[in-house]
Formats: C-alpha cells, sequence, structure tokens
C-alpha cells in the first residue's frame, strides 16, 4: 500500500507550534515509508478565512522549515461541486436529511439539555418528518448518524477507542449559507485523496467517530487514525494560540534557526533513545508512529533557545552568515561596509543563543551610530588630557599604517602604548568605551578588527571633541 498523508490547515490565522507538529510528523511518515504528503487549505469558513494571506503564511512557513509538499496545495471552496454532489447522492438515498429547525428551537433545546444536565445534542426533531410541502431555503442538511452501536477504532498512538452512537448528535454536513462543513469536506477529501494515515491533534479525536460513520454510509475505506498529544506551556496549561509565541514565523523573527526549531519541534512527543540532536535526514530514517508519546509535552522556551545556540556554535559558519545576512536584512538593517560580519559572528555565536541577542547586545559591532555617552568620560581618571591626546592621535597613525589588517597587528599596536601600567590600563578603558560604549567586551583587538579601520578611527575621534571642552 502506498503512504499518503496529509496537513490540512485552515487558514484563519498564523501557524503555530502544534499546527506545525502534526505537519512535520505527517510529512515524517510518508517520507519514512516512501509516500506523499499534501498540503491541503480547509477555507470552507468564510467567516474568519483570511485565505490569500494565511494561505501564503503557511507555505512560507513550511518552506521555510524544510516541509514540502507533493501536490498544487488543495483549497476547499474549489471543490464545491464535488461536495453537492455527495450530498445530493446522501440526500437521496436517506443518508441525509434536511432540517428547517430555527436557531430559536435549537437554543431552547440546548438551554433546556443543560438544566437537565443532559450532554447537549440535536434532538432529531426533523429526522423523519417528511418536508415537501416546506419550500423554505432556510435549512441546513444533517447526517443521519446511526442511533445505536458502537464506532470502534485502533488509534496507532492510543490504541483502542470507542464511541456509543447514541452519544453522537446528527452532524451538519450543509450550513445554511450553502457551505459545506468541516468533518464532511474532510471526509470526502480524505477518501478522494487516497489518504491512508491521518495523523492530527488529540482535539480531533471526537471528530473521529462522526467521519467514520460518513465514510462507512458511503461504501468508502477507512484511513488509519493517529492523534498526537497536546502541547502544554510552562505553566502547564494549554499553549494557547492567541500567544504570539506560538505563532511559527515569531521565532523567525527572533533569529532562532530553522534547523533548532524543527529539532526541538521533533522532540516535543517523539524520542529515540536519549538521543538529543537530529536533523531532518536522520529523523526520517528513524522515525515511527510508536514513538510517538501519549502524554502531553510541554514547550520550554529555554530548551528552544539551548538547541539554537547548539547549532549557532556548530553550523559552518558559511552556513550561519548567510542565515545571519538575510535575517538583517529582513530587519532592515544597515551594515557599515566596513564591518567584517564573519569575524563579527566568530566572535559571537558563542555568548549568544539568538541571532537577535548578536544584534541587540553587540550593535557597537555593526552599527557606525551608536550614540555615545561621551558625558561619562568624566568618570575615567584622566589625570592629563593632552598625554591622551596625543596617546590618541599616534594610536590613530599607527592603525592607519597598517597595510594587512589583522588581530595580530591590532593587538602589536596595543602593546606598545606608551604609557605606564595605570594609565595604560585608563586607556584601554577609555578605547573600549570610544568604540563601544561600554565599559566591557570581548578583546579589544578582536573588537577593533570586526568594527574596521575606517569606524575606529571615526569613534576616537569623539574622543578630541570632548577634550576640548
Amino acid at each position: 500500500m502506498s503512504i499518503i498523508t496529509r496537513f490540512s490547515p485552515s487558514p484563519t490565522g498564523y501557524l503555530h507550534i502544534g499546527s506545525i507538529r502534526t505537519a512535520l510528523y505527517s510529512w515524517l511518515f510518508a517520507r519514512h515509508k516512501n509516500g506523499k504528503f499534501i498540503l491541503r487549505i480547509e477555507d470552507t469558513d468564510l467567516v474568519r478565512s483570511n485565505k490569500e494571506h494565511y494561505k501564503q503564511h503557511i507555505m512560507d512557513s513550511m518552506t521555510w522549515l524544510g516541509i514540502n509538499w507533493d501536490n498544487i496545495p488543495y483549497c476547499q471552496t474549489s471543490r464545491l461541486n464535488r461536495y453537492y454532489s455527495v450530498i445530493d447522492y446522501m440526500l437521496k438515498n436517506n443518508i441525509a436529511y434536511k432540517c428547517f429547525c430555527s436557531s430559536n428551537r435549537l437554543n431552547k433545546l440546548r438551554e433546556l439539555q443543560v438544566v437537565n444536565k443532559i450532554k447537549p445534542k440535536y434532538d432529531g426533531h426533523c429526522r423523519n418528518i417528511k418536508h415537501t410541502n416546506n419550500s423554505s431555503n432556510n435549512y441546513v442538511v444533517r447526517f443521519r448518524n446511526p442511533d445505536s452501536g458502537y464506532v470502534i477504532f485502533k488509534d496507532l498512538v492510543r490504541g483502542k477507542i470507542l464511541f456509543n452512537n447514541n452519544e453522537i448528535d446528527d452532524l451538519i454536513i450543509l450550513r445554511a449559507n450553502n457551505i459545506p462543513t468541516y468533518n464532511f469536506c474532510s471526509v470526502i477529501d480524505d477518501y478522494d485523496m487516497g489518504i491512508t494515515h491521518i495523523i492530527r491533534g488529540e482535539e480531533h479525536i471526537s471528530n473521529t467517530p462522526r467521519q467514520i460513520n460518513i465514510l462507512k454510509s458511503l461504501g468508502m475505506n477507512l484511513p488509519n487514525y493517529a492523534h498526537l498529544s497536546i502541547l502544554l506551556d510552562s505553566n502547564g496549561k494549554k499553549l494557547s494560540k492567541r500567544n504570539k509565541s506560538t505563532n511559527i514565523m515569531y521565532y523567525y523573527n527572533i533569529g532562532i534557526l530553522k534547523e533548532a526549531l524543527i529539532n526541538y519541534i521533533i522532540r516535543l512527543g517523539w524520542s529515540y533513545g536519549n538521543k538529543e540532536i537530529f536533523n531532518l535526514e536522520e529523523v526520517v530514517n528513524l522515525f515511527s508512529l510508536n514513538k510517538i508519546n501519549k502524554s502531553p509535552s510541554k514547550f520550554d522556551i529555554n530548551k528552544l533557545l539551548w538547541y539554537n545556540g547548539y547549532y549557532m556554535k556548530n553550523l559552518p559558519i558559511n552556513y550561519i552568515t548567510n542565515n545571519f545576512i538575510n535575517y538583517v536584512k529582513f530587519l532592515n538593517l544597515n551594515f557599515s561596509e566596513h564591518v567584517k560580519i564573519k569575524d563579527l559572528l566568530k566572535l559571537t555565536v558563542s555568548r549568544c543563543n539568538t541571532m537577535k541577542e548578536i544584534i541587540d547586545k553587540y550593535q557597537y559591532l555593526y552599527n557606525n551610530n551608536i550614540d555615545l555617552s561621551l558625558r561619562c568620560l568624566d568618570n575615567f581618571n584622566i589625570s592629563n588630557k593632552m598625554v591622551f591626546i596625543n596617546v590618541f592621535k599616534n594610536f590613530i597613525l599607527s592603525l592607519k599604517k597598517i597595510s594587512n589588517w589583522s588581530i595580530c597587528k591590532i593587538q602589536e599596536i596595543l602593546n606598545q602604548i606608551p604609557l605606564d601600567k595605570e594609565n595604560k590600563k585608563t586607556f584601554y578603558q577609555l578605547l573600549r568605551f570610544l568604540i563601544t560604549n561600554s565599559i566591557s567586551s570581548p578583546p579589544l583587538s578582536q573588537v577593533i578588527y570586526i568594527i574596521g579601520k575606517f569606524n575606529v578611527i571615526n569613534r576616537i575621534r569623539n574622543f578630541f571633541i570632548v577634550m576640548k571642552r
């Protein structure tokens, strides 16, 4: 049997961590089995859908992470005629029926059921009534769910699951606005597309018996089901879609590498012994549904940052450099042409966990327009201004003479500063402050090398301006 899985998001919001995990596991299972992975956009919720915007976001997010699909993405609204055809068949064969119940009646029914502590569900009022004289177009179509027996299926993650049919109401499959519903469209799509395995979140378990009953009523083959556990936040509560940190692109915005995000999401519910670090190629070879954990997984931002720090330190510097340059462009930052970006990264990646942290923490390495707090120079112990002015002038001349700009040459000049021990210490502190606006930084010779000769000299000249006051 050829394996076919699918990822079927609704274009009603941005992809979040849970959605990407579903897509990733579905993709991994298909790739492991040399099968197909289908992207399907479930856009029948016309009220909440912003199809083009969110569809593009879905595809951009998946492309960034390397989750490719084997088809032109399907949109359910392009398949309406197919759904109408099946619904007509179901009406003619008494598998479905028209329901003319008003919203007022249904609301009162629900209120009464809640008061009597009865599980709310449609009471089947229109199920066996002939409406041949009713010319109203204000109706919905409901699936005639079996009123006895059980739905039993084997979940590939959770094992045997059983539902009593008398607890399942007659599902609406066509709304009053003539748009079919998710549960119905999903069933027809899965059958038409030959989906063999449906991997999705546990919130869909309650939909499964309804979908199985529709498939059986139409004589269609049943797919296999695997329902993933929910994701929890750091407080042990269900991870909310409203939290911006669940949005996948949020992690691009803060400078997370896709390798780290993929690795971390893979480990949210799946494991292979004690192994922590995986690349996609490895996981494709190792992935299996029986290694998925049934228990909820907790999303831990600190763990994700640990992964990102690992990849920043261990991926090739050329790769990190290209990612960093693209990230800088994304943020619309203008780096000085004199800044050596690769060397900047060599100096900082071991000190930071994200590219944003590098941008925020080491602005002085790339931003030649930093606002130096020159008034703070009064805090330095400068006993003789002219001595320091002359030393800085000579230091600039020495920098200008360096033809082969290197850390080694810069360090030689720093070592030869003609001051006694105490004044030399003050000089180093003052130099560091002038070029970084900070009293602490990585080694001076490395910082000067990365900032570049032109930028360093211009920053030092601020000292002369202050000293003339």
